[in-house]
């Protein structure tokens, strides 16, 4: 026996009535009998097992009351049996509930089986005694069905408690235990298949168990354990499908085929009518038959049964089965049920029936999002099939691009092209539309958007074809064209482009209803945007994590980029910790193969979010990680110049300057004038004592003439300005460089760099010495001090009790954005509450604590402890 705490409880609960409803071999009459043990209750607990010698009504209320007799409670109440010609079941009934009334301590009766119950009269008489008994008296009823006892009223008064096979399914850790207790010996692999496939049938996990005991290879049996074992077969067979009527047994057959079957497909396989009503008694009687849907229009059978059922369908009637699958194959055709469709085209061996089906529902296929779904449809064909024809040769070349094999990719694309494999005149126009839309994406994947370009403009020709139209993807590919052009145009540091052209294809997508295609430009989107409004951006990356959160893309690239610039916003903010785990979340897409300028920008961030938290040797093997990547891709990309000045910027930290100095030389004059190469040069000077060196490397990033890829990368230029000019002695220009570092920092909230180049000591001379425009600076200051531990603590005499008026908790709530960027109309929207209050609350925020701006406001409230002292504990942009 296998302890069951969980449901021990669940039986121990005070409802009047427990139903344990499940199909045979669940574990019901075991659970029933180890609860009275482990609960002690063996003496308050009468047990009626119903066999079918007590369908008789006489007989099985005989075995009730006789087991209500053997009780402790039981014997001193219930009254025996005395033969009288008017005995039956309803005046059995009434003795007991006349016996019964002086009961007032817990008493069970557990009667098993309850299903073997087939006259009516005894369900009506088992019904009269549940509703009038007397509330000490508790019935549990297990059945593998369940019966018709009026039970609903119970239900509605909360006096009824259900146990289901869901419930009885044991769990991966009780199959452990239940093998363990067999003796049997298994690794972990083997034991999580055997529970998933038996999906925690007790019977299923029992019979394995015995058929392992002794077994000289238990791994190799475990992998192929299934319905047509021996023991398990045997079991189904009597305990199941040979309970049913001919014409259930045939509906079970015939449909074994289908992974999911509703009524209508049943009809259509059996031959017959009715098959929804059937479906639904099967399931209602636990017969292994599962509904998928509230509605109960589409089930499933448990894999083991669908096994057996399958073994004897092919024993049976074995010249069907083709005929069955290619008429399941044409019903999912005409239903829209793709992928089911190429399936059983692909069971009954029609080879070009299978690959006809899988061109004309690809692009849809791709555009869902179901690259999985189409890999182990093609990996279904044999494999000269992908050879035999042009458009088999042509998805084959769309999936090895998705996996990763460009070269590959070309191979087959260059097959399908040939001669030797042409397409017939009718299908012509179908391999045209499916080598655009693959040529498309392998040129975007190169990063080629010359090719990207043509590629988005034949797109929009292959829109207005007979084929598209007929098909319904006109503006489907005019979506897939504007995002990929778009993806490209970003890689090539084309912004404005980028954005224009991702904001039409994502606006197209979600008008048509294509999601996949709408989180894939959401995602890029957001990297595109960031160099303009990290607000916008977050919105963005924010839009594409929940599309793919909702429908199982997070493994996709577009769903890295998206963590990986929610990673990176945090970081910038100084929100390391929160960085860190979007940046971990971003690492899971990665995929060198299958989007290397992707996988490049996500081990950018990963690198510049080590080298912000210290670890700068890991910074600069993520940085080195990303500079293969480049080789991958045909023109250069906007990000490989940048990855390049971090990983100096590592090597410069770890104090390798002779190999930064390599580095550097290694770099032409063009890039060595680039403003990202300028800062990291002026930074390894600084580190070689040369501040007169870094401020001649900076001077043409200050002016403008070295332009920056992200203008908001002047805050670190004017950073280590700041720091050459103090560490020549020049405080006043130094101070200078710091209130423009500070001036670009303050609209982003970006505490960045002051991470990279921690000064607390120019921080505190410059808001001592009340530079001209300081107060404007005074919160930022107060939250990268905090950040680097530099703030002192607030003196005794500066608490809340120090305020004339106390806040109220409104007030506290608005307090709480003031240090964020979000202007009062964006607060108001968090808060849920109209702008013109938020207004109000900052009005009197300012009168009580004494202030005239927001900037002062926050650092007031930081003094006297109202703000938390860290800055990651406030709420942020999201």
């Amino acid at each position: 026996m296998i302890a069951r705490p969980g449901l021990f409880g669940r039986l121990g609960e005070a409802a009047r009535v427990t139903v344990v409803s499940a199909p045979p071999g669940s574990g019901k009459t075991a659970l029933l009998r180890s609860w009275i043990t482990q609960a002690g209750i063996g003496d308050h607990a009468a047990w009626v097992a119903t066999g079918r010698d007590e369908r008789d009504p006489q007989r099985f209320w005989v075995s009730v009351l006789g087991a209500l007799r053997r009780t402790t409670l039981g014997s001193s109440l219930v009254q025996a049996l005395t033969a009288a010609p008017d005995l039956d079941g309803w005046a059995i009934t009434e003795r007991l509930l006349a016996d019964l009334a002086a009961l007032r301590e817990r008493l069970w009766l557990v009667i098993d089986d309850v299903h073997e119950l087939e006259q009516e009269q005894s369900l009506r008489q088992l019904e009269l005694l549940i509703m009038r008994a007397p509330p000490a008296l508790r019935f549990v009823l297990a059945t593998r069905r369940d019966v018709r006892l009026g039970l609903h009223r119970l239900r509605l008064e909360g006096g009824l408690a259900e146990i289901r096979e869901p419930d009885l399914r044991f769990s991966l850790d009780e199959a452990r235990e239940l093998f363990a207790a067999a003796g049997v010996e298994l690794p972990e692999s083997a034991v999580v298949a055997l529970h998933e496939r038996t999906e925690g049938w007790a019977a299923g996990l029992r019979l394995a168990a015995l058929s392992l005991a002794g077994h000289p290879d238990p791994e190799r049996f475990a992998a192929g354990f299934s319905g047509t074992e021996r023991t398990v077969a045997e079991y189904l067979l009597a305990e199941v499908l040979d309970r049913q009527g001919e014409q259930a047994r045939r509906l079970l057959l015939r449909t074994s085929i289908l992974e999911r079957v509703n009524g209508e497909l049943a009809d259509l396989l059996t031959g017959n009518q009715g098959g929804e009503r059937i479906l639904q008694d099967l399931e209602q009687a636990n017969a292994f038959v599962v509904s998928l849907d509230p509605g109960r229009s589409w089930f499933r059978y448990h894999q083991m049964f669908a096994d057996l059922l399958g073994m004897e369908l092919r024993r049976t009637a074995p010249g069907e089965v083709a005929g069955l699958h290619l008429d399941a194959s044409a019903w999912f055709a005409r239903h829209g049920f793709a992928v089911d469709a190429v399936r059983h085209a692909q069971e009954a061996r029609d080879w070009e029936l299978a690959a006809r089906l899988l061109a004309d529902h690809w692009p849809g296929l791709y555009l869902d999002g179901q690259a999985e779904n189409i890999h182990e449809l093609l990996a279904g064909f044999p494999a000269e099939a992908r050879a035999a024809d042009a458009e088999l040769a042509v998805l084959a070349a769309a999936d090895e691009l998705a996996q990763g094999s460009l070269e590959a990719a070309e191979g087959y694309l260059g097959l399908a092209e040939r001669e030797s494999v042409p397409a017939s005149a009718a299908r012509h126009g179908q391999l045209r539309v499916l080598t655009g839309v693959v040529r498309l994406l392998l040129a975007r994947q190169r990063g080629n958007l010359s090719a990207v370009a043509e590629g988005a403009r034949q797109m929009q020709a292959l829109a207005g074809t007979p084929v598209a139209a007929q098909s319904g993807l006109s503006e489907d590919l005019r979506a897939l064209g504007l995002i990929n052009l778009g993806i490209a145009e970003l890689w090539a540091a084309r912004f404005a482009d980028a954005e224009r052209s991702l904001e039409r294809g994502v606006a197209l997508a979600h008008r048509i209803g294509r999601p996949y295609l709408e989180f894939t430009g959401l995602g890029y989107l957001a990297l595109c945007v960031i160099y303009g409004s990290f607000a916008v951006a977050a919105g963005r990356s924010g839009e594409a994590i929940r599309l793919a959160e909702q429908h199982g893309w997070m493994d996709k690239p577009a769903a890295g980029i998206a963590c990986a610039i929610t990673g990176f916003e945090n970081a910038w903010r100084g929100r390391l910790e929160e960085a860190e785990s979007w940046v971990r979340r971003a690492e899971q897409t990665l995929s060198a193969e299958t989007e290397p300028a992707a996988s490049l920008a996500i081990r950018y961030v990963r690198g510049l979010l080590d080298l912000a938290c210290g670890r700068h040797a890991e910074a600069l093997a993520a940085l080195r990680g990303a500079e293969p990547l480049a080789g991958r891709l045909v023109a250069p990309h906007y990000l490989i110049i940048r990855t390049r000045a971090m990983l100096l910027h590592a090597l410069v930290r770890l104090g390798e300057f002779e190999r930064a100095e390599q580095a550097l030389a290694g770099f032409g004059d063009h890039d060595r004038d680039r403003g990202e190469i300028r800062i990291t040069t002026a930074m390894l000077r600084l580190a070689q004592d040369d501040p007169h060196a870094a401020i001649a490397a900076l001077a043409p990033v200050l002016d403008g003439s070295a332009r920056l890829v992200w203008p908001a990368w002047l805050a670190q230029a004017f950073l280590l300005e700041a720091i050459a000019r103090d560490a020549l002695g020049d405080a006043d220009a130094a101070d200078l460089a710091l209130e423009r570092a500070l001036d670009r920092a303050e609209p982003d909230g970006a505490l960045w760099w002051f991470l990279l180049y921690p000064v607390p000591g120019l921080l505190e001379r410059h808001a001592r010495r009340g530079a001209s425009n300081s107060s404007a600076h005074a919160a930022l200051i107060a939250e990268i001090q905090d950040l680097l531990g530099a703030r002192k603590p607030a003196p005794p005499s500066a608490s809340p009790r120090a305020l004339a008026e106390p806040l109220r908790d409104s007030e506290l709530r608005v307090l709480r954005y003031l240090p964020t960027n979000l202007t009062a109309p964006e607060i108001a929207s968090e808060l849920y509450v109209s702008r013109h209050t938020v207004k109000t609350h900052m009005r009197n925020l300012y009168a009580k604590l004494g202030t005239h701006r927001r900037a002062e406001t926050v650092a007031r409230a930081r003094e006297l402890g109202l703000l938390a002292p860290s800055a990651r504990g406030g709420p942020g942009r999201r």
